[in-house]
């Protein structure tokens, strides 16, 4: 676990770069849907925060995006969200409010330089993950 990369389809990618541009200057937030080592597809969510520098899942887009991954044959593995104006490192915020299993991933998408980093939580320390992406 933590060493072997995640694949994630480009058009996913291009997703979640998108999803952030459009929601910026606030933090946007989604699921991530999949297999264990396979990111399949995203699906946007509300954030609900009152924050622009934090992001909450609406209840409501968690529950459709399990419904979702369900009919598909798949499960959330993961949770995206957007850094508008800082590097793609998991803040303190982040990782105390970190709080799935060690098989979650968590990926941020930074606008200050467009990278996509993608972690696991492991003793409550962020661990870098590779990300695979195919064209």
């Amino acid at each position: 676990m933590g060493s072997d990369p995640i694949g994630m389809p480009a058009e996913v990618l291009a997703e979640l770069r998108a999803h952030a541009r459009a929601e910026a200057p606030r933090e946007c937030c989604g699921l991530l849907l999949g297999t264990v080592g396979s990111i399949a597809r995203s699906e946007r969510a509300r954030n609900i925060a009152p924050e622009a520098t934090r992001y909450l899942v609406h209840p409501e887009d968690h529950f459709r995006a399990v419904r979702v991954a369900r009919a598909e044959g798949l499960d959330v593995i993961g949770a995206y969200h957007s850094h508008p104006a800082s590097e793609p490192v998991p803040s303190p915020t982040d990782i105390a409010e970190a709080n799935s299993g060690p098989e979650f991933v968590y990926v941020i998408v930074s606008l200050l330089n467009d990278e996509v980093r993608a972690y696991r939580f492991e003793g409550g320390r962020p661990e870098p993950l590779a990300l695979s992406s195919s064209l």
